[in-house]
């Protein structure tokens, strides 16, 4: 058996506000049983309570009202249910995100020892390789998808690499959010003709000030600043790109504190 309730009554049985449960008859979110057509006044059905608190607690989740609006539009449970795993594993990833964040300004409230610098000249190789113009905001995926591919590739084409994977990074990445990446893995010469669906890039002769960057990618800004602070005190800066390479990264390990990058800085001779 169900009742018939006015609004303030339903406010108290939802736990939802009567500003909050008019803008959500305004938006079509829950609509009243009834409405009093010279007043205006809404009235609920009881059977509405349970719709009304689902919108609260997705509400609480921080689910946009459209989607909440597709949950309840959805024509069975398991639509339903999928939507409300779809949105949950969004929370987890953000929270995963938010726990590195946090432990990233922890670890910058921390005094940390002096950076170490090192000095390579790194000979011409070879490499196969894949370029895009990237957003900062998206190297992330980028890389994810980009490496296991160059990786399927050399495998399909029985190639084995012979150096460690890596990237370079143009001046206009850093400096206007987005610009060309070039992810590579070098190979050997005598390899260059079985490759197919691959670029293959001579990466030249450089020298290097370089530093070792431990931890997640989430603190990788302090270990460029100390380097490029470094590098701008004691040696000449060339507007070249900057190449990371990745010694133990997501392709050795899910944990991103054990990451191993290092930094590599393009110098000129004094």
């Amino acid at each position: 058996m169900t009742a018939i309730v006015p609004i303030g009554e339903f406010s108290r049985l939802s736990q939802l506000t009567v500003k909050t449960l008019r803008y959500y008859h305004e938006i079509d979110l829950l609509t009243p049983i009834d409405v009093d057509t010279s007043s205006g006044y809404r009235r609920y059905s009881t059977a509405q309570v349970a719709q009304a608190q689902l919108i609260r607690r997705l509400r609480g989740l921080d689910m946009p009202l459209p989607e909440i609006r597709a949950v309840l539009a959805a024509p069975n449970e398991g639509v339903r249910d999928e939507a409300l795993r779809a949105h949950l594993a969004r929370m987890e990833a953000e929270l995963a995100r938010t726990r590195v964040v946090v432990a990233s300004l922890r670890a910058l409230l921390t005094p940390s020892p002096p950076i170490a610098v090192g000095y390579r000249t790194v000979p011409a190789f070879r490499a196969a390789a894949v370029g895009a113009v990237v957003p900062q905001a998206r190297i992330g995926d980028w890389c994810a998808s980009t490496f296991p591919m160059l990786y399927h590739k050399l495998a399909a084409a029985d190639i084995a690499p012979v150096g460690v994977a890596g990237a370079t990074y143009s001046t206009e990445f850093f400096e206007e959010d987005e610009g060309e990446v070039v992810a590579f893995i070098p190979i050997a010469d005598a390899d260059t003709a079985l490759l197919r669906g691959l670029s293959v890039v001579d990466l030249p002769t450089r020298r290097f000030a370089v530093a070792v960057h431990d931890g997640p990618f989430v603190d990788f800004d302090r270990t460029y600043g100390a380097l490029g602070s470094h590098v701008a005190e004691h040696d000449i800066m060339l507007p070249e790109p900057i190449r990371e390479l990745y010694l133990h990264g997501p392709d050795h390990s899910d944990d991103p504190a054990t990451y191993r990058t290092e930094i590599c800085w393009p110098i000129g001779l004094r």
